[in-house]
């Protein structure tokens, strides 16, 4: 059944029992689910609640933007919160709230959660350990105001999407420019969990669902995960919620667009949550509550789905185990991966969608056409999803990565994510793949503080390196990491460092030449290199405006030339086939 009806705490206090739990009541319960809790109360709630029930703890775990630490709340009703010795025998849950303080419906939910477990209210889990950051966004949940969230239905006050340096959270987890990102990484390494949960608010269109799923992309996660998260997990979900009255959809994926017409799955690269710990073959997923539908609602919904959620996980926590060794060891194995991907358009899973008759009517705003929505015509009718993707490009997996020392923005993001490396500190001569950025994109607009670079290509050359003892960092790529090396190592892969902008000192030529010095060097150049020479005119001969601007041509001439410098577009990592 929802859990729509609000209980009353006006009643008198009979009873120790009754005070106890009354002292646990959260915010949103005593506003008659009109308001969520501030970082100091929650913070506050789950500080009490340990000190009362010891299978709770709340431990603090790395700094945030904010200058205020983010907290991990642990729940294990055996009260062994040594990580190691748990994992041995139990599943992780990692929960992660107020990625977006704005949408705080899994904040409240998870307060409530966390509460009936430890006063029985529902069933202790004997095989999931729970791990909830209560608040990511701290500088956001700091940002309280009631009307950054234009098209949700409550609570009166919320936090904002920014965090204190005004960065989108959900964007930042390759690029990892916020400390909260570095946080994050830390206590997930730590935790290495087997499931995880991200929890937000979103409204693409009008229809009937409370609930939507966001489940990370199962061609991209994978081999044995992606076929259990796929065909096992998340149909199970689906039903344990159904059974509850909580019909769930897809994430509904347009945009001024009636869903009926057919959606495509979010792609979650690992810019996202559950993009980057799919890296680590964690079966992930985000919960879409529906901004429109009341408060209580949403956060009633939300705390069903988790608890639907450790169900499953208590059911199938040996088979959890299994898949995710099974596809690690898989990726292990690969001689290729994939860096690219597109949406399968001749194929699509029908759903019985719950929406609501949309129509275009003139505007009374603007005077042309705009989108509404007809409450008064529910329909479920049959609906198309793309929830297929395959992939366009693959790279060999090579043995190793040599990583220069001067790029140390990328190496402190590598050891926050335990990726394994050795400093060489011996002279070595060593036979090394090279690319060189060949072509580049570079979007117009500023996005999370960089300029993104995007459908780059590569040229690849083999030549002989001498290391200089200390100068390089070798990175193999057999280790439990390997597919965080692939997607930020790779240039062409859509969240690698070379798309985020962390090598873009390679893309300014440093040194010139003064033409009329030049003229004399390039006429030398081309009659001792016959083969660029006839190169050259032929280019003359073909390409008009090439052959009405001297400088191209002279630039041309130079960068064929051992006066270019070699550090132009290289790539300062190298590949150890």
């Amino acid at each position: 059944m929802k859990r729509y009806i609000l209980i009353s705490f006006s009643l008198v206090c009979f009873g120790n029992v009754f005070a106890q739990n009354n002292e646990f009541t959260t915010v949103f319960e005593q506003s008659n689910a009109k308001q969520t809790a501030t970082y100091n109360q929650v913070i506050d709630f789950y500080t009490r609640l340990s000190e009362a029930y010891p299978m709770i703890k709340v431990i603090e775990k790395g700094d945030t933007d904010a200058g205020l630490p983010l907290h991990l709340i642990l729940l294990n009703p055996d009260q062994n919160f040594n990580i190691d010795q748990v994992r041995k025998h139990k599943r992780v849950l990692l929960i992660n709230n107020g990625i977006h303080p704005g949408e705080p419906d899994g904040i409240d939910a998870t307060m409530m959660l966390y509460r009936d477990i430890a006063q029985g209210k529902i069933k202790s889990p004997k095989h999931t350990l729970l791990a909830t950051i209560p608040i990511y966004n701290i500088g956001g949940a700091l940002n309280r105001n009631s009307h950054s969230r234009t098209n949700q239905n409550g609570p009166m006050e919320y936090g904002f999407r920014g965090n204190a340096k005004n960065y989108d959270l959900n964007r930042d987890f390759v690029k990892s420019d916020s400390k909260n990102a570095f946080a994050f990484a830390e206590i997930y390494h730590e935790l290495k969990p087997d499931v995880f949960i991200d929890d937000h608010v979103s409204n693409g269109a009008d229809y009937q669902y409370i609930l939507t799923h966001l489940f990370t992309q199962h061609n991209k996660l994978g081999s044995y995960s992606g076929r259990y998260l796929n065909q096992e997990l998340k149909p199970a979900l689906i039903a344990s919620l159904k059974k509850k009255d909580y019909h769930m959809t897809p994430y509904v994926n347009v945009f001024n667009q009636v869903p009926e017409k057919g959606f495509a799955q979010f792609f979650d690269s690992p810019r996202y949550s559950t993009g980057y710990t799919t890296l680590w073959n964690t079966l992930g997923m985000m919960v879409e509550t529906h901004m429109l539908k009341s408060y209580d609602k949403r956060v009633y919904g939300t705390y069903e789905l988790i608890s639907s959620m450790i169900d499953i996980i208590e059911k199938d926590h040996l088979k959890i185990k299994q898949v995710r060794s099974k596809s690690q060891e898989d990726f292990k194995n690969r001689k290729t991966y994939p860096v690219a991907w597109e949406l399968v358009k001749d194929t699509a899973t029908i759903l019985d969608f719950k929406g609501f008759q949309g129509q275009y009517i003139p505007s009374e705003v603007t005077g042309l056409t705009r989108l509404k929505y007809d409450r008064s015509k529910p329909f479920t009718k049959p609906v198309k999803h793309y929830d297929t993707y395959r992939a366009v490009k693959t790279v060999d997996i090579p043995k190793a990565y040599l990583i220069p020392t001067a790029w140390n923005q990328v190496i402190e993001r590598l050891k926050v994510n335990q990726i394994e490396m050795q400093l060489i500190n011996n002279t070595e001569e060593l036979t090394v793949e090279v690319y060189n950025i060949k072509d580049y994109e570079t979007v117009k607009s500023p996005y999370e503080g960089h300029y993104l670079h995007k459908n780059t290509q590569l040229s690849t050359t083999i030549e002989q390196i001498t290391i200089i003892p200390g100068s390089y960092y070798r990175v193999p790529t057999q280790q439990a990491g390997i597919r965080y090396i692939l997607e930020t190592l790779e240039p062409e892969a859509v969240d690698s460092f070379f798309n985020w902008n962390f090598f873009d000192t390679i893309l300014q030529q440093k040194e010139g030449f003064s033409p009329y010095v030049w003229e004399d060097l390039a006429l030398e150049f081309l009659k001792e290199n016959p083969s660029i020479n006839k190169a050259f005119e032929a280019k003359r001969q073909t390409d008009t405006t090439f052959a009405n601007n001297w400088y191209l041509q002279l630039d041309w001439i130079h960068k064929k030339s051992p006066y270019h410098e070699k550090a132009h577009l290289r790539y300062p990592i190298y590949r150890i086939p």
